[in-house]
């Protein structure tokens, strides 16, 4: 990104001057912070991924959503029961989505493994179709390709409350040992949440929307926070670059409350010279 940066004001100069005289120049100066900002980050995370990939596995905290997926798994195994897996009604433009795919994806491949049905309830259709080849990848990588259905992974509506409604009567036909709340979630998570807790399955959730998380927190058993959901493929992976760039993403956030600190400080001392850098 760095060099695109830098790419960007050689090829397109600014242009300076008053209303009868215009200048150009190869550089424009005022950009120069941003600049360093994001060459100081993207070496940060270079450095991260180079450090994870010698062999030196960087500290990731638990965290103890994640790490309740194997017992919710296995609890539905030994109940000789189901799983379902809710991906939320975002589309697949959504970031949230994304990472729940991801989770689906050790889901599903631990259900291959145990042979234990997973049902995937979807509110976009085209969002169904990725989760099919996720899904279906999951039982060849598992070496179970003849237990793998289809039509588990099904499309319901892409209406908020419709699709509410008939993933809440899944839970009370099916009963499932094991609910998993992953993705984005709006007015419908505490729909689906109370219904779930009142069958007795074990929920995991996880979701980015803020407004919705005091009620999986209520509802539910274990729950993802905001950027734990993000971090699920690094953790659960434990890919040196996913890694790496989860390490060197939390040194620029530090960096980032260090500039803000300064700068406070600096001008409660009146002096302003670091906030003009920016």
């Amino acid at each position: 990104m760095f060099f695109y940066l830098i790419a960007f004001f050689v090829l397109f100069p600014a242009s300076v001057g008053c209303a009868d005289q215009a200048a150009s120049q190869w550089f424009d100066r005022s950009q120069l912070p941003l600049a360093v900002g994001i060459a100081i980050f993207s070496g940060i995370v270079i450095f991260c991924i180079w450090r994870a990939r010698s062999g030196k596995e960087p500290f990731v905290r638990r965290i103890s959503g994640l790490e309740a997926i194997d017992e919710a798994i296995g609890r539905a195994t030994e109940m000789g029961s189901s799983i379902l897996y809710v991906s939320g009604i975002g589309s697949v433009k959504s970031i949230a989505t994304i990472a729940s795919m991801n989770i689906l994806a050790r889901v599903a491949r631990m259900a291959a493994e145990y042979d234990t049905p997973l049902y995937v309830p979807c509110s976009d259709p085209i969002v169904m179709n990725i989760e099919r080849e996720l899904v279906r990848n999951a039982h060849l990588n598992a070496g179970r390709p003849d237990t793998y259905r289809q039509e588990n992974v099904f499309f319901i509506s892409e209406e908020q409350f419709a699709y509410a409604a008939a993933v809440d009567g899944i839970i009370v036909r099916e009963r499932p040992a094991t609910i998993f709340y992953m993705g984005a979630f709006m007015a419908e998570s505490l729909i689906l949440a109370e219904v779930g807790n009142s069958t007795g399955a074990v929920q995991v959730a996880g979701t980015a929307s803020i407004t919705q998380l005091p009620f999986f927190i209520t509802a539910c058993d274990f729950t993802l926070m905001g950027e734990e959901l993000y971090a699920a493929s690094a953790y659960l992976s434990k890919e040196p670059m996913l890694l790496g760039s989860l390490k060197g993403q939390d040194w620029g956030k530090l960096l980032i409350i260090a500039a803000i600190l300064i700068g406070a400080v600096s001008r409660i001392f009146g002096s302003n010279w670091f906030i003009n850098l920016f």
